[in-house]
């Protein structure tokens, strides 16, 4: 393999590194900070890109489908959080994982009635159509360069408000002590509607980034959902920075090892998790036990 192919298997593994840690930060937040196990998180992903196929195809614009599809899945979270979520805090996990599976069925139902079974593709913006030429036989896509300039943004974004705004010092300080932080006289029920239904959209803004790269079809969220899994259990619970380390590692594990080692490359992620696991427990910036 020459330099010029490692980099672009190296921007590839990058571009899917951030495309993951987008759907995994709103994972993470949801588990770390709520204490919600949410396996109805892939399905959103899903959602989003139906989404951006629904408003794309009746607007013409990516552009319209790319806000509005956030604001849409924003105000779902809303309204989820408020009817079902905010009886399971406290509550063990298996009420959680029966609420959200439900959710699943009921979002594929939905699914299946608005846009039906069949398989779509979403047009990438004019402006980024097309290729970059490297050499004679080598481009690479515009649209997968303005895909990681988007997903540094939104990551950028994310660990601005965790790290910088009074609602960031709000989600780390729930995270340590969420008692403490009640009794300290914070709004943490505002706080919680507001994480679960970011978390819902940086689902969905993954699923529309994906699918000017990929087809739109049912059941695309399952797989997204297990690597976010893997993603929050390498980086620690409730690691931001965690999520965004071990969202890199298994975007370049991937990429390279369906590159050197095709035939083995679907367990490759998951001899990845177990190896960080057994080095450290708790995730690469998880908590340790008391």
């Amino acid at each position: 393999m020459d330099a010029l192919t490692f980099g672009v298997q190296l921007l590839n593994g990058v571009q899917y590194g951030l495309l993951l840690f987008l759907v995994a930060a709103g994972l993470t937040l949801v588990f770390g900070i709520l204490g919600v196990i949410n396996l109805a998180h892939g399905a959103f992903y899903m959602l989003g890109a139906y989404f951006a196929y629904w408003i794309s195809a009746h607007t013409g614009s990516f552009a319209a489908a790319l806000v509005g599809g956030v604001a849409i899945s924003f105000l779902l979270g809303l309204v989820l959080e408020e009817l079902f979520v905010k009886r399971l805090y406290g509550r063990d996990h298996l009420a959680q994982v029966l609420l959200s599976f439900g959710l699943i069925l009921v979002i594929d139902e939905v699914r299946q009635m608005l846009f039906g079974k069949d398989v779509h593709s979403v047009a990438p913006p004019a402006w980024l159509q097309g290729s970059i030429q490297l050499t004679d036989v080598l481009s690479y896509p515009v649209y997968r360069l303005a895909l990681c300039v988007v997903c540094l943004a939104a990551a950028g974004a994310i660990f601005y408000v965790i790290q910088r705004t009074r609602l960031g010092m709000i989600i780390r300080a729930g995270a340590e002590n969420r008692d403490m932080t009640r009794a300290l006289g914070i709004p943490f029920d505002l706080v919680n509607k507001y994480v679960f239904a970011g978390g819902i959209a940086l689902a969905a803004l993954g699923g529309i980034l994906v699918s000017p790269i990929s087809t739109v079809f049912p059941g695309m969220g399952d797989g997204m959902l297990i690597l976010s899994f893997v993603v929050v259990v390498l980086g620690g619970i409730g690691s931001v920075a965690g999520a965004a380390i071990g969202a890199l590692m298994i975007g370049l594990t991937d990429t390279f090892g369906k590159v050197f080692f095709p035939q083995v490359s679907s367990i490759l992620i998951y001899v990845l998790m177990a190896g960080v696991l057994l080095w450290r427990p708790n995730g690469l910036l998880g908590k340790k036990e008391a």
